[in-house]
């Protein structure tokens, strides 16, 4: 797969004029999986960047692993999803983010929200939000779930299907989890 070439921070792709002070927008997912423990901190580096603005989107499983006070940015659930539509000329929220985000990040992706995507069921906000995805913006996926989840020979199949889509993987690393297991 060729790497991907982003645009400046704080200059909108297809714009090399530096005079442009549009906001690079990011948009992270993020799944129940315990490594959503890190949503804090990945959202803090990535306001580091100069230009970047983020929002989140979660699905209810994710909310058991942080507290949305130390998410500084907006927040987005499935609730939003219904309460923002009302009648047919409304907007509605899986469209706009899509329309809004020039990269989405899910963050981690776990095992239950891959098998959705790499099966097209869209059940809630994010996976509503990746299913319409427009597949020529940059959409990266970081898996995380326990090592005995990650070697099932199906996640191997899922993940390929969704690099078969065009979205970037961010390889899972070895490490001790929190399970006390050590791997991947």
């Amino acid at each position: 797969m060729e790497p991907i070439s982003l645009p400046e921070p704080g200059i909108p792709a297809g714009n090399s004029s530096p005079v442009a002070q549009e906001k690079f927008h990011v948009l992270v997912g993020v799944t129940g999986s315990v490594a959503a423990l890190k949503l804090p901190l990945l959202v803090a580096e990535l306001l580091k960047i100069p230009g970047f603005e983020v929002k989140v989107v979660t699905t209810e499983r994710a909310k058991h692993f942080y507290n949305a006070k130390e998410i500084p940015v907006t927040l987005y659930g499935d609730e939003e999803e219904w309460q923002l539509w009302k009648g047919r000329s409304d907007p509605v929220l899986h469209v706009e983010l899509r329309r809004w985000a020039d990269l989405m990040v899910v963050a981690p992706l776990d095992a239950n929200t891959l098998a959705k995507v790499a099966n097209g069921i869209c059940d809630n906000l994010l996976t509503c939000v990746i299913r319409a995805w427009d597949v020529s913006k940059p959409l990266l996926f970081c898996p995380a779930m326990n090592t005995a989840m990650w070697e099932h020979p199906i996640t191997a199949r899922q993940v390929e299907q969704l690099k078969g889509f065009g979205y970037m993987e961010i390889p899972c690393v070895v490490k001790k989890l929190v399970c006390g297991d050590e791997g991947q």
